[in-house]
């Protein structure tokens, strides 16, 4: 009986620290819940069960073998899909904290943002979108793998502050503080938004420069005068221009505002990150590796629509169609998974452009 008086005193003084958080946080007493209800834990708050269940899954240990931008780069030093998330995840904790919002929520959203992407990075999201009925967004596979697919099917059952923040995560190339779409994300949710650009605007800038495409000097002049020139220097102008403006708007008595950066911040971050566009993530998926892997991914679709009975017993869950079960099956696998499985079922279709890593 000690033991669980101390127990449950635990998670009560986590709880109690959430109220000295800002009046526009999240706090895990005041959530609303989760689609089944369970008993609480003694020891951690809603949000921290959520980013402890979202850290122990299959999809996201996959994470680690799955392309950011560049697809199966030969150097150590590239993003990957883990990387870029534990990116963004110190970032949009950097930002609630300094903005007193709920830290832990900030760190579940972030950590499970990313788990619906396909193999080879958004080649891969484009492949399967054109391959099914209404397309494919991996936002909404992130939030299908998290309500459904792990856990033998029965979801992992997060809250719906968590499961919002990752299924409207994703933004337009255009204007992305649009309010149209943050008016059903909570401030930390917009913080992990806001810091996905911010990582992978500065890491893949990085990669494009270690990978040849980029030199440093082709960055557009008033990137580097107002942002900085290393990455370093450019995350921490966005990150401390959307902490100061952000800040003004939270007023204590009205209703929640949305992070935002400055005016010149946001022109230069804009300026910049249609600068990406242009010259390396259109470029970069016109690539050859790029398109050989929009050829194994159309081969794997069509080969499992055929021969479902070779999809794994895991993806048959539910009263789901076969397309359904392919789509999860192979959004699901990781690089060096889908070009081994490719290459076993259709010998010599990955090619040059992937025979060292075969």
């Amino acid at each position: 009986m000690g033991n669980d008086m101390r127990e449950i005193s635990v998670r009560a003084m986590l709880e109690g620290r959430e109220q000295s958080l800002s009046a526009h946080a999240s706090r895990s007493t005041t959530s609303k819940g989760r689609k089944l209800t369970e008993s609480r834990s003694p020891l951690r708050t809603e949000f921290q069960r959520d980013r402890d269940r979202i850290i122990h899954t299959k999809a996201f240990r996959r994470l680690n073998h799955k392309t950011q931008v560049f697809i199966s780069p030969l150097g150590d030093h590239y993003t990957t899909r883990l990387t870029h998330t534990l990116e963004v995840s110190q970032i949009a904790r950097t930002i609630a904290r300094a903005l007193n919002l709920n830290e832990d929520l900030t760190e579940a959203i972030a950590l499970g943002h990313d788990m619906g992407h396909t193999p080879f990075g958004h080649v891969g999201e484009e492949v399967i979108g054109e391959l099914i009925p209404g397309g494919f967004r991996h936002n909404h596979q992130s939030l299908r793998i998290i309500d459904i697919l792990e856990k033998s099917g029965q979801g992992l059952n997060l809250t719906y502050e968590v499961r919002m923040g990752i299924k409207l995560h994703s933004k337009p190339r255009s204007d992305i503080f649009r309010k149209d779409l943050l008016d059903d994300l909570t401030l930390e949710g917009q913080a992990v938004r806001i810091s996905d650009a911010i990582a992978y605007l500065n890491h893949d800038i990085g990669d494009a420069i270690r990978a040849g495409i980029l030199k440093e000097e082709d960055l557009p002049p008033q990137a580097t005068k107002v942002l900085g020139k290393k990455k370093s220097n450019r995350i921490n102008t966005m990150v401390t221009d959307i902490v100061e403006s952000s800040a003004l708007l939270f007023p204590k008595d009205n209703s929640p505002p949305n992070l935002t950066f400055g005016d010149g911040i946001l022109e230069t971050f804009t300026l910049l990150r249609n600068f990406m566009f242009e010259e390396v993530y259109l470029p970069v998926s016109s690539g050859e590796e790029s398109t050989k892997s929009k050829e194994i991914l159309t081969f794997l679709f069509s080969h499992f629509e055929k021969n479902p009975d070779q999809i794994p017993s895991e993806y048959w869950i539910r009263d789901e169609s076969i397309t359904q079960m392919v789509v999860d099956y192979v959004s699901g696998m990781t690089d060096r998974y889908a070009l081994r499985t490719a290459e076993n079922l259709r010998p010599g279709i990955t090619g040059e452009a992937f025979s060292r890593i075969i």
